[in-house]
């Protein structure tokens, strides 16, 4: 999470695209990278991520114990998932693997802050109540760090990143669908990498 100040979250459906898009993306200044379980191609993106030289890569939309292991044999470094259950966060405790569980209520933190967690993806972040609702999670919860994701854009990036709480915020608009446009992708990410500097 302190890495950089955007983690690109990246939906591909081609494994061709892996290496054009994390190398754009790495040079940008955006070394940690999330690819979601979202298509047939993504554990195959994982591995071919994982070889550009500087990328750190791990696995989103992790949503039980078996795609955790899945993640983790294709190379994955951290895994994230879009909600927290107990069985998810203990298996991730055990093998050891960086873990970023999805909350969006208070109880889930008290869950994860019961597992040892502290690191929170606050998701969906803009349709959860935006910056005013994370703002008041986190006020009791004083030792936790949050990664809003969901709804953030580029205009809307610093404003989340200015939250004392957030060490980082995910992005899906460095990437966005259709054609890959490496030079495009780079200059997004070159953008998101100075938002905190």
């Amino acid at each position: 999470m302190t890495m950089a100040p955007v983690i690109p979250v990246l939906v591909v459906k081609d494994v061709a695209h892996a290496r054009p898009v994390a190398e754009a993306l790495v040079d940008g200044g955006l070394p940690v990278l999330e690819v979601t379980l979202r298509t047939d191609a993504a554990l195959d993106v994982i591995r071919e991520m994982s070889r550009v030289e500087g990328a750190f890569v791990g696995a989103g939309t992790v949503l039980n114990e078996t795609q955790l292991d899945e993640a983790i044999d294709a190379g994955a470094k951290f895994i994230v998932s879009p909600g927290l259950t107990t069985p998810l966060a203990e298996a991730a405790i055990a093998r050891g693997i960086p873990f970023l569980p999805g909350i969006a209520t208070a109880a889930d933190i008290m869950r994860g802050m019961d597992l040892g967690l502290d690191r929170f993806k606050f998701f969906p972040a803009e349709t959860s109540g935006g910056i005013k609702a994370l703002k008041a999670l986190a006020a009791p919860f004083y030792k936790a760090r949050f990664c809003p994701t969901g709804g953030i854009t580029v205009d809307t990036a610093s404003d989340w990143l200015a939250v004392d709480a957030v060490t980082c915020v995910g992005g899906s608009w460095l990437v966005p669908a259709g054609e890959i446009d490496p030079a495009g992708i780079h200059a997004r990410a070159r953008a998101a990498s100075a938002l905190r500097a």
